[in-house]
């Protein structure tokens, strides 16, 4: 029997931007091989999969176009809002291969939903040596094309390398062959993707940002995903949890902080997320989805 397939844009209110995912809400009877096959021919970035159900959480996997990843972000937010629009908002619990992600679910005044989920503990870690030197040749960067945020690897349920870049030419204008980053990635065991990020001015509620913002850092981000017909991911859930690690550890942000990331421009999909960066545990990601027609 043919699941049902779902499709939803996460991290943006419109169809057309955001990060398009595949959600399959009762994949129970599907073996490892036919959600892979289902991913592969959905051909987004990663499709979810609601597996079974353990002590009142959601089992839920994720498999890009060409393996299983063991956390997914956008896709989460997709999922939290499908069940969220057939069983009405709350606490959702997902039981991941990362561990157990709570996620909340509200709705605004116009029914749309939102979607909040908190990270595993996140965690820094350096560059191995030679690796730094490897990535940058890879986007025709230099180090002096940085900022005074160091590079490092950040975690927050995936691995990501972060690089801060100080002038947005530099940050609009890198290319990259996704061959050889898919390698790179594969090589170091970065499952998410490699963050390129550049600080924007800081800003409050008083801003063209939305209601309720109170004071916020903003960041632009490209994240770099080689998979089948995809080489660069226009939202990255895993990614911002990870950055929000990466700025408290670094004492970057002083905790209770807001970040807001602006991401997708670069593909033409543009999407926003809200990260919330508390002093300890873990860092909580919001944004909306909608369904996609097809």
């Amino acid at each position: 029997m043919t699941p049902d397939i779902l499709r939803y844009a996460a991290f943006t209110a419109d169809p057309d931007g955001g990060n398009p995912a595949g959600v399959v809400l009762d994949a129970t009877h599907l073996d490892d091989e036919q959600m892979q096959r289902i991913a592969a021919e959905v051909d987004f970035s990663e499709t979810a999969f609601v597996t079974g159900e353990r002590d009142g959480a959601r089992i839920v996997r994720y498999f890009s176009p060409i393996s299983e990843v063991p956390f997914c972000g956008h896709a989460t937010i997709a999922a939290a809002v499908a069940l969220a629009e057939r069983e009405g908002s709350g606490e959702k619990r997902f039981a991941t291969r990362v561990g157990e992600i709570r996620i909340t679910t509200v709705t605004d005044a116009d029914g749309a939903f939102t979607a909040s989920f908190t990270s595993v503990e996140p965690a820094v870690a350096d560059f191995p040596p030679g690796v730094l030197d490897q990535l940058l040749t890879a986007l025709g960067l230099t180090t002096a094309q940085l900022d005074d945020r160091p590079p490092k690897v950040a975690f927050a349920g995936n691995w990501h390398p972060v690089l801060a870049i100080t002038d947005a030419e530099d940050f609009d204008g890198f290319t990259f062959d996704p061959a050889v980053i898919r390698r790179m990635m594969d090589d170091n065991g970065w499952s998410g993707t490699v963050t390129v990020v550049r600080a924007l001015d800081s800003g409050s509620d008083s801003d063209d940002s939305g209601p309720d913002r109170g004071r916020f850092s903003l960041f632009e981000t490209r994240n770099l995903f080689p998979v089948g017909r995809i080489t660069e991911d226009p939202a990255t859930g895993s990614a911002g949890a990870s950055l929000g690690g990466y700025l408290r550890e670094l004492a970057l942000v002083e905790p209770p902080a807001r970040v807001l990331i602006r991401q997708g421009r670069h593909v033409d999909r543009p999407s926003e997320l809200t990260v919330d960066v508390p002093a300890s545990g873990g860092v909580t990601v919001s944004g909306r989805a909608v369904p996609m027609a097809g």
